[in-house]
């Protein structure tokens, strides 16, 4: 018969040596032997143990996407991809008029494929290659049709950035308490994103250069943006999400390991880039990416308002000690 022994414990100070041994929540450790002999307590008072987790499995870096994480962008997106095929008449057959990605649409397409020239060559791909005012009739080589999309991607960049130069966008809520809070406590700070670098740039420029408001800010803003320890964008790397390049390129620079990085990501794309890198994920859904299958992250948020750092280094723990 299994014997039970309960003792309580520091969760932050629990030794990777015993992780196959036993469940444990926040207040409690449970220690399940198959023989009497396997452990062995001299006490029958209660009494406090305090075990140690292993620094080279604690929170070190904190990752962040940009694209619906640091801001709720998709609408922004594709504001600007019409603004694009409208600008240069882009006509996919039979269709006379403009291609206009509509919001049903293009809530499939940017979960289903990261990156927006990958986005542009599939939908041609599909839906055939299209007439524009600049290939008057449908391109048929490798280098117009590659002409094409960087035509239209650059076009489409520059309009973005009109938008977001507006003044009109802010980050989503709780992301820069939480980026201060990380700083704060000695943590690396990433971000990385499948979109240009352009893009992502005038983002953190104009977005988590922001004081917060009601002052409670840890940062000044310009501390904030240029305290970055890694940044990568879509153009730093071969492979866009899903593929993991991105984040084990991020834990190369930051010269930790992946299991001491924690992601956090809005879709199921994100999600399975930070997994397949090794790495922990929580998500922090928008209302386009909210029915997705997140069974693969540890923790899953309607956004940031009320998750601190601390909250993040628990969940981390709690990974490493279940595995």
């Amino acid at each position: 018969m299994a014997s039970h022994s309960t003792l309580f414990i520091s969760p932050q100070n629990l030794s990777s040596n015993f992780s196959s041994l036993f469940y444990y929540s926040p207040r409690s450790l449970t220690f399940r032997t198959k023989r009497s002999s396997s452990l062995s307590l001299t006490t029958t008072k209660p009494r406090r143990l305090s075990l140690s987790v292993s620094a080279s499995h604690s929170l070190q870096a904190l990752i962040f996407d940009c694209d619906g994480v640091i801001l709720e962008s998709e609408h922004l997106h594709r504001e600007a991809y019409n603004d694009a095929f409208a600008h240069f008449n882009v006509r996919c057959p039979p269709s006379s008029q403009p291609l206009n990605w509509d919001l049903q649409f293009y809530d499939v397409l940017q979960n289903l494929i990261g990156g927006g020239k990958p986005k542009m060559r599939w939908y041609f791909k599909e839906h055939g290659w299209p007439a524009s005012t600049i290939f008057e009739t449908p391109p048929e080589s490798d280098e117009e049709r590659a002409k094409l999309i960087d035509t239209l991607q650059d076009w489409k960049t520059e309009r973005y950035k009109e938008i977001i130069k507006s003044g009109t966008v802010e980050p989503r809520p709780g992301v820069l308490r939480l980026m201060d809070e990380a700083k704060a406590a000695g943590k690396m700070l990433a971000v990385c994103s499948a979109a240009t670098k352009s893009s992502v740039v005038l983002c953190l420029e104009n977005l988590i250069g922001m004081v917060i408001s009601g002052g409670d800010s840890y940062l000044n803003c310009e501390e904030r943006f240029k305290g970055l320890d890694c940044f990568l964008a879509g153009d730093d790397v071969k492979e866009k999400k899903p593929d993991p390049l991105i984040y084990l390129t991020a834990a190369k620079r930051l010269g930790v390991s992946e299991k001491n990085c924690l992601v956090v990501e809005d879709s199921v794309i994100g999600l399975q880039a930070a997994t397949k890198a090794g790495m922990s994920c929580v998500i922090t859904y928008t209302s386009s990416t909210a029915d997705q299958d997140f069974k693969d992250s540890i923790a899953i948020y309607p956004d940031l308002s009320n998750v601190r750092l601390s909250d993040l280094e628990l969940l981390l723990q709690n990974k490493v000690a279940a595995s």
